[in-house]
Formats: C-alpha cells, sequence, structure tokens
C-alpha cells in the first residue's frame, strides 16, 4: 500500500500560531500549581490540604500511635494512588471488607497473617505499602521497608516496643492518648509542654504527625464514600 501523500500529512497539522513570549522581567510573575503527590493526610489548621508520599526511592517507616479507622483511611488512598497495600494484621475481620471494596475486584489491597506477608517485589513502577496491623507487640517484620516499599506500623496504644519504633520511625503520626503516654511520648520527641498537653485532648480524626523537628496538627476527614465504607472518624475501635 503507498505511504500517505504529502497533503494528507499536513491535513493532520493543528493551526499554525505564533509562540508566546514574555519580556525577561515578568518571568518572576509566573507560577505553576504545581504540589506534591501522594496519599492526602488532612488539612491543617488553615484549612491546606497535606499530603504523605509514601513512594519513595529509599525505604521509608511511619508509625501511627492511634485508630484503626485512620489506618484504614490510609490504606484506601495509598491504594488510590496505585500502590499495592499489603495488611498484615491479627484481625482480618476487621479488613476483609475493606478489601474486598478497594478495587472493585482487583487485589489492591491483600490480607496476610502475622508473619506471612510474601516478597512484594517492589519498584518504581509498582509500589507497595505495607501496613502492620499486629496489635500491641508487633513482632520484627519479616517485610521490611526499602526502595519503593513503604512500612505503616499502627500502635493503637503506647507498649514496651513503643519506644525503640518511636525513635526509629522517620514519620510519627499521634492521636488522643492518656497524659501519661503523651508524656512519655514527649520526652522521646521532644514536643513542647503545649504539644503534650494537647495529645490527651485531640479530636476524633485529628493526629499530630511528627518528622525530626517539624510538627503538624492535621484532621483528617473521609470522602462520602470512605463514610459509606469506614463510618466517622473514631479514636476507638
Amino acid at each position: 500500500m503507498a505511504g500517505p501523500t504529502t497533503r494528507s500529512l499536513r491535513s493532520l497539522l493543528g493551526p499554525r500560531q505564533a509562540g508566546h513570549s514574555l519580556p525577561a522581567t515578568d518571568l518572576g510573575a509566573l507560577s505553576l500549581p504545581v504540589g506534591d503527590d501522594g496519599v492526602v493526610l488532612g488539612e491543617d489548621a488553615e484549612g491546606r490540604s497535606q499530603v504523605l508520599g509514601l513512594h519513595r526511592s529509599t525505604p521509608y517507616d511511619v508509625l501511627l500511635i492511634g485508630g484503626l479507622w485512620t489506618a484504614q483511611v490510609l490504606a484506601l488512598r495509598a491504594a488510590g494512588t496505585g500502590a499495592r497495600v499489603s495488611v498484615e494484621t491479627g484481625r482480618p475481620q476487621a479488613w476483609t471488607t475493606l478489601a474486598q471494596a478497594a478495587g472493585a475486584g482487583l487485589e489492591c489491597i491483600t490480607l496476610h497473617e502475622v508473619g506471612r506477608v510474601p516478597p512484594m517485589g517492589a519498584s518504581v513502577g509498582s509500589p507497595v505499602v505495607v501496613l502492620r496491623d499486629c496489635g500491641m507487640r508487633p513482632p520484627r517484620g519479616r517485610v521490611v521497608s526499602s526502595p519503593w516499599q513503604s512500612v505503616v506500623t499502627l500502635l493503637p496504644y503506647l507498649s514496651p516496643v513503643a519506644p525503640r519504633l518511636l525513635r526509629s520511625s522517620t514519620l510519627v503520626g499521634i492521636q488522643r492518648v492518656s497524659p501519661q503516654e503523651a508524656g512519655q511520648i514527649g520526652r522521646i520527641l521532644g514536643l513542647t509542654e503545649q504539644e503534650v498537653a494537647a495529645l490527651p485532648t485531640l479530636a476524633d480524626g485529628v493526629t499530630l504527625w511528627c518528622a525530626g523537628k517539624d510538627r503538624q496538627w492535621i484532621m483528617t476527614s473521609a470522602t462520602d464514600a470512605e463514610s459509606g465504607l469506614l463510618g466517622s472518624p473514631r479514636r476507638m475501635d
């Protein structure tokens, strides 16, 4: 078959327009609406969305001392970014409905018994989030954080393993805890007196996220779909 003619090729071209230009002195007025990509944690006190980039080329460990509801919202939103979410849990009944609903038939959230998470083969094109819901004393995981594989550990309250995890995690989220727990967490993380005093009074859905010296109070609110599946924000399960 003969190839396309020059005339037919030209017919595919769009309208010819002059290039856009502006003086160099006006470049400072330009701005691009580019933000971080990742999991939306919620909003800060000024109503600005706060995003957590879980897909990284370096190992990334997150500790959440809080409720199952927040952990499940994180799992759903991580799956929504294209990650494969592997949940290591001793209470599969609390996760089954979520796992079935998350991928509309696709296994984007899979459940595994404690200590039975297989190698996930994480890569830049197929990132993985391992969410460990293993109770107060989670054993050391067989699958650890690595490039493109983040590990999120959920602790319902402070426990004997918490100090080690508080010191080793890159990011720590703290929801409502007792005054005694708040004091211990504050000493380990170097929180201010005001931050320690606020922790026992936090509303459901509010988390203090700490990364090194950085602190951010964030309110996580559910979307309509998340509310239908998980209900309202809650600290206790």
